[in-house]
């Protein structure tokens, strides 16, 4: 189970989260709301390590993982993976490799140095290709991919990790409805099928209605909601965001999709198969 307890990160004289404390049972989908500049992605930050409390603690299974340093932090940071809005893939490497590097922190420092991955590890990269039904472009540069295909191929690094813990920072944001569903459809399958805890900040209320058993709000660093998809009431997300509910049409940027279209369809991006990856 995760623990916040008075966590507080301050960037100079601005607190960007602000003595925030609750808990997260293992196996939770949870999406954190608000808007930009409430503290999500900071939070999300802290629970990665790739910035540091200014007080309180974060606790994971007993262990107090906002205080780790050298060889324990790199083997939190394995197992709790991250996913950026931005996908972080290295762009003229082929799309296998990219999600061969999720096996890094894995590995002794030579072989990483060397590149040498072994064959059991190039059997799980094509598994979490196929899982999410890109493997056909195994070969092709990264950066040469659509927005969809590339966070898709951002999530199989991450399963390279077999992490305990998945965190998504906005995966959705800079992507079109269909795909959003797709890697939504993702995130949800690996958070039911290998009871991992899914953490994933979010800019759209149906996605987080849809998708999560539990919504945390956000507004000037602190969290201000704290409940199930039903107990999202509009008195609930006028507080959240700080307007009138009338104010903020959540259909703008719905991700309710049935099917893909056709001309998706053409152009590749296939939806996730429901295949079982052997060793995550």
């Amino acid at each position: 189970m995760f623990e916040f307890k008075g966590l507080t990160r301050r960037f100079g004289d601005k607190t960007a989260v602000d003595n925030v404390t609750f808990d997260i049972p293992a196996g939770q989908m949870v999406g954190v709301i608000g808007r930009s500049g409430a503290g999500k992605s900071t939070l999300l930050r802290m629970i990665n390590r790739l910035a540091d409390p200014t007080s309180g603690t974060i606790s994971f299974g007993g262990r107090t993982v906002s205080t780790l340093r050298g060889a324990e932090l790199r083997r939190w940071q394995r197992d709790c993976a991250m996913i950026f809005q931005q996908f972080n893939l290295v762009p003229r490497l082929d799309v296998l490799t990219n999600v061969l590097l999720g096996r890094l922190n894995h590995r002794s420092t030579v072989t990483s140095i060397l590149n040498l991955f072994t064959r059991e590890e190039r059997i799980m990269a094509i598994a979490a290709l196929e899982r999410l039904g890109i493997e056909q472009s195994a070969l092709q540069a990264a950066g040469t991919l659509s927005g969809g295909q590339q966070q898709r191929v951002a999530i199989a690094r991450a399963l390279m990790q077999e992490p305990k813990v998945l965190l998504a920072d906005e995966p959705i944001a800079s992507l079109d409805p269909l795909n959003a569903k797709i890697v939504m459809d993702a995130l949800r399958d690996i958070n039911e099928r290998e009871g991992i805890t899914v953490i994933t900040n979010l800019h759209t209320l149906d996605t987080a209605r849809a998708y999560c058993q539990r919504i945390i709000g956000m507004a000037q660093g602190r969290v201000v909601f704290d409940g199930t998809p039903d107990q999202l009431t509009s008195e609930a997300v006028s507080e959240i965001y700080g307007a009138d509910q009338s104010a903020i049409d959540e259909s703008m940027t719905s991700t309710a999709i049935s099917k893909p279209n056709a001309n998706a369809v053409a152009a590749g991006e296939r939806p996730l198969r429901p295949l079982v990856l052997a060793g995550v």
